[in-house]
This record gives structure tokens, sequence and C-alpha cells, in this order.
């Protein structure tokens, strides 16, 4: 089954669920301010995508917390345990199937799915 970490308010979360839903992919919708994706799912995530990516660049907490000046003196572990310390700091939605992965909603990307 697909696990989608998202947040219920997220315009782009909910044309992801709407996709799956529409090619009937069964999926878990996991809240990810509540319940932020393992560090294991977050590694292999920051793997193929890199840093930049992963952070909700446009929310009010990377903004707040000043991130973006951070990230070059960061290790890999201290980003990870960054964003999973803070739910409103991951891209979202972040998906999980099997060895597949998804930060963002990008319908052509997510075709892999189907």
């Amino acid at each position: 089954m697909v696990k989608i970490y998202c947040y219920e308010k997220c315009g782009t979360c909910k044309k992801a669920k709407i996709f799956l839903e529409e090619n009937n992919i069964k999926f878990q919708e996991i809240p990810i301010r509540e319940q932020t994706p393992t560090k294991s799912e977050m590694k292999k995530m920051l793997n193929k995508y890199g840093v930049k990516r992963l952070f909700n660049t446009s929310g009010k907490d990377y903004r707040e917390l000043g991130i973006k000046s951070q990230l070059v003196h960061l290790t890999e572990g201290e980003i990870v345990d960054l964003l999973r310390s803070n739910g409103n700091l991951i891209k979202r939605p972040f998906l999980v199937s099997g060895d597949k992965y998804f930060v963002g909603f990008k319908q052509d990307e997510w075709q892999d799915l189907i």
C-alpha cells in the first residue's frame, strides 16, 4: 500500500489524493505535521532528490527559522533530524510506495505508480 504524508489544508496534497483515487491506488494518508516520515524514508528521499527539494521553501517555518542560510553548515544527519522535528518544513506531499519515493506532486512523475 502507498503511504502519503500530507497536510489536510494543502491544495497540492488534495490534487495528489485525487490522482491516487482516480487511478484506483490504495493509500494510507498520514498527517505530516503530526507524524513525519521515518529516518530511513527521509534518507532515501534525500538521496533521490537532494536537500533543496525536500524543504517546503514557501512555508512560514522555513522562512522564520532562517533554514536557507543554515543548510550549507548541516550534515545529512542534521538535515534529516531537522526535517523530522518539524513536519511543516517538509515539502509535501511525501509519498512512499515500496522502493518508489516522490516529494511534491508532479503527475508525470507519479505515472510510475499506475
